[in-house]
């Protein structure tokens, strides 16, 4: 058994798409003793629009119920996954001031569950859930299937952050002149335009109207910003 779920997770961080990676990882979990395996990811940063990742093979009617009655405005086990890292059981406190969302869930067989969130730098929050129809979650059980929701997650979210980063255009870079380049180096080192101008051997204005030219095309406000845009673009 042991050597049959090590290779299932061989697969699942082999699978180069999120899809099959899923359905992998739903074959997992079912062999560890859970009816249902639940994967989704949203941003706060980079609005995925119709792109919203979510899987998950939860009964339809609680996924209708779930969608048509604006349950994820008040789910708390997803309110804590928006906030922490940490896992979470569903425990039946978690759910004391939403008793008809608990009422609907145990009804359709989401008795006993577990979920946990991965936060990655680019903004994008993942949650797996493990569910079961029947026996609670004991503490070893979970302690002992954490570390295998946690290495799935991050394959997951993973995925999902590479196939956005692929979609997203990449950030433009405005074209700056050799002038300007030279007068924003001069800039980033603490050169005043005056200085700037004795150096290039250039008249101050001149140096003033090539830093007014890279403020305009950075879209900034300020000589600092500008300098700071083109040292974060690699332009200088």
């Amino acid at each position: 058994m042991e050597m049959w779920k090590e290779s299932q997770l061989r697969k699942i961080l082999e699978a180069k798409d999120v899809k099959p990676a899923y359905e992998i990882s739903l074959k997992l979990a079912q062999s560890l003793g859970f009816n249902f395996c639940a994967f989704s990811i949203t941003s706060p940063v980079v609005m995925l629009h119709h792109d919203t990742v979510s899987f998950n093979n939860y009964p339809v009617d609680w996924n209708t119920t779930y969608e048509h009655g604006h349950f994820g405005d008040i789910d708390p086990i997803l309110a804590h996954c928006n906030q922490s890292e940490l896992p979470i059981l569903w425990d039946e406190k978690f759910f004391a001031n939403v008793p008809e969302l608990r009422q609907t869930q145990k009804k359709q067989g989401l008795q006993f569950g577990w979920s946990q969130s991965i936060h990655d730098r680019s903004g994008l929050r993942s949650m797996f859930s493990l569910a079961r129809s029947n026996e609670p979650i004991t503490a070893d059980e979970w302690y002992g299937h954490l570390g295998y929701a946690i290495l799935i997650n991050r394959h997951l979210n993973g995925l999902v952050a590479q196939k956005l980063r692929q979609r997203l255009p990449a950030a433009s870079t405005p074209h700056l002149s050799t002038r300007e380049i030279e007068i924003l180096k001069l800039s980033a080192d603490g050169k005043t335009a005056c200085e700037c101008s004795m150096i290039l051997n250039i008249a101050e204005r001149t140096v003033n109207f090539h830093v007014r030219s890279a403020i305009q095309k950075f879209g900034v406000n300020n000589k600092i910003a500008a300098v700071i845009k083109a040292v974060r673009a690699g332009a200088i």
